[in-house]
């Protein structure tokens, strides 16, 4: 198989890359999804050769990304989004629990969603300062 891109698509496959792998591997441990690595590496193993040498590194005699790339910032979108689920997560926890415990209608998307609306909004101005738990 033959993929053409520019320098600017392929940097860009790189970030792409590396956060799915991310996403699919950094919890795992050593059950990762080797075969997710392997693409990585090999993806990452072409950085020398389209100018961009400082993007991977050899590690273990695989070729990784390297440090400049982990800490080019890639971490802060794999952040934000984790910050972004997080929240969204939250606010659809809490709102199905307090329809559960005051509805009527526990089962209103209408009212699902603007109880949603209502936590994504507090967690927007105040993140989480204003959570209190209950012993």
């Amino acid at each position: 198989m033959e993929l053409k891109l520019t320098k600017k698509q392929y940097r860009r496959l790189l970030d792409l890359v590396y956060i799915g792998n991310w996403i699919l591997n950094s919890t795992r441990g050593d059950d990762r999804f080797a075969d997710y690595d392997q693409v990585e590496s090999l993806l990452f193993g072409q950085a020398a050769e389209n100018g961009m040498p400082a993007l991977a590194e050899e590690y273990n005699k695989e070729i990784v990304p390297s440090r400049a790339f982990t800490e080019g910032g890639i971490h802060d979108a794999i952040m934000d989004y984790e910050n972004t689920v997080f929240f969204e997560i939250l606010a659809e926890e809490l709102a199905r629990r307090d329809m559960e415990e005051e509805s009527e209608n526990p089962e209103s998307y209408e009212e699902l969603a603007d109880r949603i609306d209502a936590y994504i909004m507090e967690f927007e101005q105040h993140g989480i300062d204003n959570i209190l738990l209950d012993d």
